[in-house]
């Protein structure tokens, strides 16, 4: 490196290398080429439309989200509409998600058995119990088929759900 700018050239070629990791370089204005920059046309221009005393410093409209309900109120009110003030009352100890429960529907209702129980249940007229609550599932709903009978037990049951289970000769037993 005899020549201070052949550093810079070898910086750049790196830069060049990873314009495309956001994490590095967040906004590639800089890496463009001179021609496509947004202030190439003002070049000749002394202080390119920033002015000679402030030099595009500072915070001219304020920090951050400022002026939000004063200055900035045009924007916000076009573009962000409810982003002030309350809706509703207050209601004191809420809790969210009272009625929320975990699901399994009957397509999976048999990965709740252990290993081979449905072969061993297949040609008897024994059936298999298969207790939802106890594997961590609240409510039994209806996508897929049941096949094989079975006894489910659950806290919930789908009204369809119900009906394919004892379609196929099964029973649902409901959990208090």
């Amino acid at each position: 490196l005899t020549h201070p700018f052949q550093l810079l050239y070898l910086l750049n070629g790196k830069l060049k290398e990873t314009i495309h990791d956001e994490s590095i370089h967040p906004n590639h204005e800089h890496l463009k080429p001179t021609r496509l920059h947004h202030n190439r046309k003002k070049r000749g221009h002394v202080s390119a439309g920033h002015g000679r005393v402030g030099k595009h410093r500072k915070h001219p409209g304020g920090r951050g989200l400022a002026g939000g309900q004063h200055h900035h109120r045009i924007n916000m009110d076009k573009y962000h509409p409810g982003y002030f003030g309350k809706v509703g009352m207050r209601q004191f100890h809420l809790k969210n998600n009272v009625n929320w429960r975990p699901i399994v529907n009957l397509d999976k209702i048999w990965t709740l058995a252990a290993d081979g129980v449905r072969e061993q249940y297949k040609n008897t007229e024994k059936v298999p119990i298969i207790d939802t609550l106890q594997k961590g599932y609240g409510k039994v709903l209806a996508k897929g088929t049941i096949s094989q009978p079975v006894i489910v037990r659950a806290r919930f049951v789908s009204a369809l759900a119900e009906k394919k289970i004892k379609a196929a000769g099964g029973v649902v037993e409901l959990i208090a």
